[in-house]
């Protein structure tokens, strides 16, 4: 019996050229047709993106087909699930729950919000869901964000998509906090894994992706048909960029987890600062004095970036109840994604900021 390669190995070797004479990285095809033959990017695709598409798939167990971004992904999955029902949780990234507000609102589909961390409430949603849905358990998509933005709440995984694939019910799991070497869902029976490839994977906060998996080839057929027909494709040089930041994914995230441990653990000792949570290289921090006090933390930093988005080599945080779509979560909330500087420096600057 062949022993599989673990996942940093996979990293880094998944989606080469393996021919004499190949190059080692598959370059990037700049072409939208291909001489004497049907062949169509958008229809067909690249070598670019077969190679990303060859890595990711490896490491989460699946096929993979990647997009433009990781909402475009959300809209394929939407469009190729065709759910009338998705339990969804409460707290989550704001571009998912926007859209499905917005479908909700043309009659497209109805949500259940939940509290994704309250396993029995969850599978009771699902079971209420499964009993309204005019195709019963076909009709209901069960939406698992772990952990969830921004507050890092940890749903059970295994028992959820346990539960839900007992009763027919499909599962979607948004994984980019965790990331393929985090966790792999579709082991535990998750229909669909889906990343923003512009977070971790990428890792250089230079691009915008987004990546699916699956094990079910209807599944895969359905979602590579809504790449097609609704044209989110990514882009020649993000796929290529994706594939390389990929490459170091393992290194890149357990040392920004082993600093994420540290500053959480110092963090949870600050007079200044009243909860703290922390899932891989997320933190998650409430400051005492609410907003003000939180947005002068943010604003008096000089390692830590005052940004949004996530996943890169630099460290970064804000203040998320500033969005309309996270008004619901405490107003002293602030998300920091670690990077991969020294942890020492990094405390230095969060403390002087937590003293001011």
């Amino acid at each position: 019996m062949i022993e599989q390669p673990k996942p940093r190995t996979i990293a880094v070797t998944a989606g080469r050229p393996d021919q004499p004479g190949d190059p080692l990285n598959t370059p990037i095809t700049l072409a939208s047709n291909f001489r004497s033959g049907p062949e169509y990017s958008r229809t067909h695709g690249t070598d670019t993106w077969a190679s990303l598409e060859d890595a990711v798939g490896r490491l989460e167990g699946g096929r993979c087909l990647s997009y433009s971004s990781g909402m475009a992904v959300a809209s394929a999955i939407l469009f190729a699930l065709r759910p009338q029902i998705v339990v969804v949780p409460s707290v989550s990234y704001l571009g998912v729950r926007a859209l499905l507000g917005d479908l909700a609102d043309r009659g497209t589909l109805t949500t259940v919000p939940v509290a994704i961390q309250n396993t029995l409430d969850v599978v009771a949603a699902i079971e209420r869901a499964e009993r309204e849905a005019s195709r019963g358990a076909d009709g209901v998509l069960l939406w698992i964000e772990t952990p969830t933005n921004p507050t890092l709440d940890e749903a059970d995984l295994t028992r959820l998509c346990r539960e839900a694939g007992a009763r027919g019910v499909r599962t979607v799991v948004d994984s980019t906090f965790a990331t393929p070497i985090g966790v792999q869902p579709l082991a535990s029976g998750a229909t669909v894994v889906m990343h923003s490839g512009t977070k971790f994977i990428g890792g250089h906060s230079d691009l915008l992706i987004g990546l699916a998996c699956t094990n079910d080839d209807a599944v895969f057929d359905a979602l590579a048909r809504a790449r097609v027909v609704q044209g989110a494709t990514p882009g020649a040089l993000e796929a290529f960029l994706a594939l390389r930041g990929l490459r170091t994914l393992p290194l890149r995230y357990a040392a920004a987890s082993e600093t994420a441990g540290v500053l959480a653990e110092r963090l949870s000792s600050h007079r200044a600062v009243e909860s703290v949570r922390r899932v891989g290289p997320m933190v998650s921090f409430v400051v005492r004095g609410g907003a003000a006090a939180a947005d002068r933390v943010c604003a008096s930093t000089r390692v830590i970036v005052e940004a949004t988005s996530l996943g890169g080599v630099e460290t970064t945080m804000e203040r998320r109840q500033k969005y309309p779509g996270d008004a619901h979560v405490e107003p002293g909330l602030v998300r920091m994604s670690v990077g991969i500087e020294d942890v020492d420096d990094l405390w230095r600057d969060l403390d002087q900021a937590l003293n001011r």
